[in-house]
């Protein structure tokens, strides 16, 4: 399960050492595009105070919104599991998608078609250059795991996805599962 390499698709843990790091402290990242340009990933845990009709007035049901990540944090971006209902998605692999016709999506939000487990949206996304994630990797601060919950991964929820995934990684890991957010406050 751990010693991956990072691909699209793939899952990002936070190391318990990035426990100082404002956007990635105890981040789930699905990653949508790794290459030799760089990566692309959204954090699925990382819950914002505001629902999608704070942000598109065109949009009537509330849709939770996401911290996707620090870069352009004032763009809207999604992914989904309907590939079949939003045309030109990109996939990202096991039956997950990556954006597409945002009309046609408010649409099928507003008639109820797409339900809050199709789809997730995302307030900026996490980004590396060039073998940044790589040298991260490295200095130790990300897991690579697989996605076994392929298109499922929209369903979990994201308070304890972190805390799950330290648990499944036993050993040391399961001693961090139960530690305070910030230690410094214990």
């Amino acid at each position: 399960m751990v010693g991956h390499k990072p691909k699209k698709g793939k899952l990002l843990v936070a190391e318990p050492s990035l426990t100082g790091d404002v956007s990635f402290n105890r981040s789930v990242v699905l990653l949508a595009e790794h290459n030799k340009e760089g990566s692309v990933g959204f954090i699925l845990n990382k819950p914002l105070d505001y629902t999608i009709c704070d942000l598109i007035s065109d949009i009537t049901i509330p849709f939770q919104v996401f911290n996707g990540g620090p870069v352009e944090q004032d763009n809207l971006y999604f992914i989904h599991k309907v590939p079949h209902l939003i045309e030109d998605s990109v996939e990202i692999s096991d039956g997950i998608f990556w954006g597409g016709n945002f009309e046609k999506t408010v649409e099928l939000i507003n008639n109820k078609v797409i339900t809050e487990q199709d789809i997730r949206f995302f307030l900026g996304y996490s980004g590396w250059g060039s073998s940044q994630l790589d040298q991260e990797l490295s200095s130790k601060s990300w897991i690579v795991v697989q996605n076994e919950y392929q298109s499922g991964i929209l369903e979990k929820s994201a308070l304890a996805f972190w805390k799950e995934k330290m648990v499944e990684l036993g050993g040391d890991y399961l001693l961090w599962s139960n530690a305070p957010e910030n230690p410094s406050l214990n």
